[in-house]
This record gives C-alpha cells, structure tokens and sequence, in this order.
C-alpha cells in the first residue's frame, strides 16, 4: 500500500510539472497578439493619414468663368496643390474637350498640353507668371468660382515661338511635368514678338486668373 500511495503522488507532481509552464507560455501568446494588434493598428492610422491626411488638404479646386475675345465665355477650373508649389489649369473647349497648362512654381516652368495637338511645350516663368500664380496660390480665399466680367478684365496676348530642333528628354524632368507629358514629345518654346505675315499661329490658349488678368498665349514654329 505504501508503495502505492508513493507511486501515485510522483505521477501527481509530474502532471503538476507538466502543467506549470503552460499557463506563462498561453500569457505569453496573448501579450504577443495584443501587441501585434496594437501595431498594425497604428501602422493603418499613419498610412490613413499619410494617404488622405495633409497631402490632399493642401489640394484645392477654383473654378473660373470668363469671356474670350469674342466674348464668349470659356469655363476653367484650377487644382493649386500649394504643398508644392503646383497649379494645373484645364480650359474647356465648346467641344467638351481640356487643355492642360502646367505652372510648376518651385522649379520655374510652366507646361502646355494642348487637347489637339501631340506634343508638349515647356517654358520658364517670368516675373508676371509668378506674381499671377502666387497670387492664385497664397492669397487666402473661400471662394471656389469666379466669374469675370469682359469689361474688367486685362487682356494680353503672348506669342511663343517653338523650335521643332528642340526636343526635351523627358526622363529629365520633374515628376509634375513627366506626369502630365509621358505619353508625348516634349518642345522648348520661347518669347517672340509675334509670328509675323509669313508664319501661321497653329494654337492659343486663353488663361484668366481671378485677379482679372486674362493672358492669350499663341504658338507657331520658330524658322530653324
């Protein structure tokens, strides 16, 4: 009996032992999900905000509706991305149709993409381009539509000569100008003083800003 009674209590105490470090192991596991929980959790809210937080705060959309020279009027809207230093303006033709223009702040070009034409042109910022842009960029303004009258507004003409010789490697540009030309050749344009009689102005593009200043931008090929 004594043999017995001895045989049994050492099974007790090696189920005993048996058990003991499971109940720290099943801890363990729990702390361990807890805090894998706990981090993708955060990894989730930072890429939340990183995705939809102050980058797509800083985009704002302008609406623009302003007569051309015959006084019809054209509509336009702008995206201003003021993080960096973009404003996009597409005008709307009668046949629904959108030319892009491209003003890049931070790197000084502006950019055309017309709707019917395969081709891109770049060119440097003045003094004018900046202060108009600026103005459209970092002025404090709620309002999301302008509509400008013919008999307030300023009206200029620019003519820009383009060279066919002078095509630019995209690969070489910024990413706003690779993005809005990568599936075009892209040219260098130039201030002139006009076409003159023996050369044909191919495009223009009106472009107004709020501030009522409309600026007529033609294109024709420069002799090479």
């Amino acid at each position: 009996m004594v043999r017995c009674w001895k045989h049994s209590e050492e099974a007790r105490y090696t189920e005993k032992a048996h058990e003991g470090p499971q109940f720290p192991q099943k801890i363990f596991w729990v702390v361990l999900s807890a805090l894998l929980f706990l981090v993708t959790f955060a990894l989730g809210l930072m890429g939340h905000h990183w995705l939809y937080g102050p980058k797509s705060q800083s985009l704002q959309i302008v609406r623009i509706t302003a007569p051309d020279e015959a006084g019809i009027l054209f509509n336009q809207s702008a995206i201003m991305d003021q993080q960096n230093g973009l404003v996009t303006f597409f005008i709307t033709s009668p046949a629904n149709e959108s030319t892009a223009v491209l003003y890049d702040v931070k790197h000084g070009l502006i950019c055309y993409k017309p709707v019917d034409r395969n081709i891109c042109l770049l060119r440097t910022m003045d003094q004018s381009d900046y202060d108009n842009v600026n103005a459209l960029l970092y002025e404090p303004t709620h309002e999301s539509w302008f509509q400008l009258s013919g008999n307030d507004t300023q009206r200029r003409t620019e003519f820009l000569g383009v060279l066919a010789v002078s095509q630019v490697n995209v690969s070489s540009l910024e990413e706003p100008v690779q993005g809005l030309c990568q599936d075009r050749p892209v040219h260098w344009a130039q201030r002139a003083d006009g076409p003159g009689k023996q050369r044909l102005v191919y495009f223009c593009i009106d472009i107004c800003f709020p501030s009522n200043i409309c600026v007529s931008v033609c294109f024709y090929y420069l002799p090479e």
